[in-house]
């Protein structure tokens, strides 16, 4: 009895032991709700509580100025109207009647966050808020952003008839995923400083960037802050590091005066996305596999073959690769030359990373009866 007992308190203590190294390991965060994904492959590297849906204030404005790109050009007029003028800070204070270029509000919407340019810009494009907000929401859900709301194109908090407005740390990550593809976009937002006027030239504005991680982590590509009451200081941005984009969404990361809380986190997920996850690639080359029997065919097997291939993906580094081969155990002739025999499944750990289809190497014609009355009268002569 007394071995069992040592046994078991050896095998719990061990259980513990690695339990605790997992906790240390843990990034400590001061979000809410999280995410990191690597963006060309769409990974998620850590979450939490990801799917959750919240306020999510400025971070709004990355699919807003998405939008206005690919809806308008950058050279267009924009008269601001009466509703445009009246936003609250934070604001550029554009007055009813004035006009402005297009692309100069962009950078005002992008850097200083202002909510009046959002408005201007979502009215000049679509007509009205509403009609504005129908469009970005269908956008999000054809992005795969299923849990998101917006009610608001600079994303201060209101409430219509479908709710109030809101996403999830996950949704966020898919829209700036789509959002980093974008040439303009990137443009816009790595931008540190800029300056514009009116259309009349007798007002001037300049406008600096507020995602301090451009200027303080290396590797940083683009970004967006955002604090309402109700949100907390939130952030979406991306980060190059190790042939990684690693997209980092933060939702109710503090309430004033912890500002800096999200700077915190972010450099917290990237450290812990470096230390875990790496980018690999692999080389499949052309090459003929194991024999096929071929049923009634003048051959009686076939090679498989599978053509070059070259994947690349995101693995955990304690995970391993590995490749599957899978076979149909006879095929029927005739066989077409490029018929599919097979399947190759490459794979990370549990995860499918590639696959490509295994395909006959030649074709074989089916035994018909010609065939066999030629092996017969070869048979004869042979006597």
């Amino acid at each position: 009895m007394r071995k069992i007992f040592i046994i078991c308190f050896s095998v719990i203590l061990c259980f513990c032991q690695g339990s605790i190294v997992f906790a240390k390991d843990e990034p400590k965060l001061y979000a809410k709700a999280c995410i990191l994904m690597e963006a060309e492959s769409g990974r998620v590297l850590y979450e939490k509580n990801s799917k959750s849906q919240m306020a999510n204030a400025s971070t709004t404005k990355i699919l807003t100025c998405y939008y206005v790109i690919l809806h308008s050009k950058l050279n267009e007029t924009v008269k601001i109207s009466k509703n445009a003028a009246r936003q609250p800070k934070v604001s550029l204070g554009v007055r009813e009647g004035e006009s402005y270029q297009l692309g100069d509000l962009l950078y005002g919407l992008m850097l200083e966050s202002y909510n009046d340019c959002a408005v201007a810009l979502a009215e000049h494009v679509e007509g009205s808020v509403p009609a504005f907000e129908k469009k970005i929401n269908k956008l999000a859900k054809k992005m795969g952003a299923k849990n998101t709301h917006f009610v608001t194109p600079n994303g201060l908090d209101k409430t219509d008839e479908g709710g109030s407005h809101r996403t999830t740390a996950y949704d966020l990550a898919l829209i700036m995923k789509k959002c980093l593809k974008n040439k303009t976009f990137l443009k816009i937002t790595r931008c540190l400083s800029y300056s514009f006027s009116d259309l009349t030239r007798k007002r001037n504005f300049s406008c600096q960037n507020h995602n301090a991680l451009l200027r303080s982590m290396e590797g940083a590509i683009s970004g967006k802050t955002g604090f309402t009451t109700k949100a907390g200081f939130c952030y979406v941005g991306a980060v190059k590091r190790q042939q990684m984009t690693l997209i980092v969404v933060l939702l109710g990361c503090g309430w004033p005066p912890h500002k800096t809380y999200k700077w915190t986190d972010v450099n917290q997920l990237v450290l812990y996305g470096t230390k875990h996850y790496e980018r690999k690639e692999y080389e499949q080359k052309g090459e003929k596999l194991k024999k096929i029997n071929v049923i009634q065919g003048v051959k009686d097997k076939v090679y498989g073959e599978i053509k070059p291939l070259k994947i690349h993906w995101i693995q955990k580094k304690s995970e391993d690769f590995q490749i599957k081969y899978t076979y149909k155990k006879q095929i029927q002739a005739p066989v077409k030359m490029n018929t599919t025999v097979g399947k190759v499944t490459y794979f990370s750990g549990r995860n499918v990373i590639g696959s490509q289809n295994i395909y006959a190497s030649q074709s074989i014609q089916e035994k018909s009866v010609w065939w066999y009355l030629g092996k017969i009268i070869v048979c004869f002569f042979k006597l």
